[in-house]
């Protein structure tokens, strides 16, 4: 697997067509000149409140091509954390292939491998799943400039403006990816589109903003007593492994029982000292 601390999310479904629920329907004429791979009916796609700079990228890709902020500016971008050993990145692969071919120069797909094998197994690997977007090799200070990449698969949805404006961990839904394109590319789309108040949940760089953890009650606080434990929250490093503060870790994994004593701690000695 290479890098053990990472998991793989999602489960494998039945895809149907080219893939996770796309091509499911005739072409479509009303729809600005691009046929609708999907209805969009049912599908809300959420984005952040708090969209965040896309960061300086300088990669190459495993054919040699550069890839920069400047090469997908004006283009929506899926940046897709992905391993030869996650079955749920190797499932949504014919979606994302789908969804390139069919959008063209609108979107911007580029899977960043956390493999360690050799980038010429991943490219080979990638060429027998018919992918057809650059595929880049990750380095942990690449995932570092995302707050971290725990888990794959993992996709940052970028709008045109170069701004990150969700985050989905593990499978990607087929419907709702491609109508996140097209909402973000200005084409029609039947989905409903919310932008939501992001604490964390959509970008946990965004937790910051979070006055609720969970697993720790901050309402009997002062306002005063709560900004000075929510600070310590979002500086503080989880000792779990995940690399997060201690209030991402709560955000993003409500379950993680290292980090929820560290926050009953950091409350606790909020309280002792005022």
């Amino acid at each position: 697997m290479g890098r053990k601390t990472f998991i793989a999310l999602g489960v494998v479904a039945g895809a149907v067509a080219l893939g996770l629920g796309l091509a499911v329907l005739a072409p479509r004429t009303d729809d600005g000149g691009v046929p609708m791979l999907s209805s969009g009916e049912g599908v809300a796609i959420q984005l952040s409140d708090h969209p965040m700079s896309l960061p300086a990228l300088d990669l190459v890709d495993l054919d040699g091509r550069p890839i920069t902020n400047s090469s997908l500016a004006g283009k929506v971008v899926l940046l897709n954390f992905w391993a030869t050993w996650c079955g749920p990145c190797r499932e949504e692969i014919p979606m994302l292939a789908a969804l390139q071919e069919h959008y063209g120069d609108r979107l911007a797909i580029v899977g960043l491998s956390i493999d360690e094998s050799p980038a010429e197994d991943v490219r080979t690997f990638a060429a027998g799943l018919g992918v057809n977007y650059p595929v880049v090799m990750s380095t942990r200070a690449l995932e570092a400039e995302f707050g971290g990449v725990t888990a794959v698969p993992s996709t940052f949805v970028v709008d045109a403006q170069s701004r990150i404006v969700q985050r989905h961990l593990g499978l990607l839904q087929g419907p709702r990816t491609e109508h996140e394109v097209r909402a973000l590319a200005g084409l029609p789309t039947n989905a409903r589109v919310e932008t939501v108040k992001d604490t964390g949940q959509v970008l946990l760089a965004n937790a910051a903003y979070a006055t609720e953890i969970p697993g720790i009650d901050l309402k009997p606080l002062s306002s005063a007593l709560r900004e000075q434990t929510l600070k310590r929250l979002n500086e503080e490093k989880c000792t779990c492994g995940c690399g997060l503060t201690v209030a991402q870790c709560r955000i993003n994994d409500p379950s993680c029982e290292v980090s929820l004593p560290v926050a009953k701690k950091i409350l606790e000695d909020t309280l002792q000292t005022n």
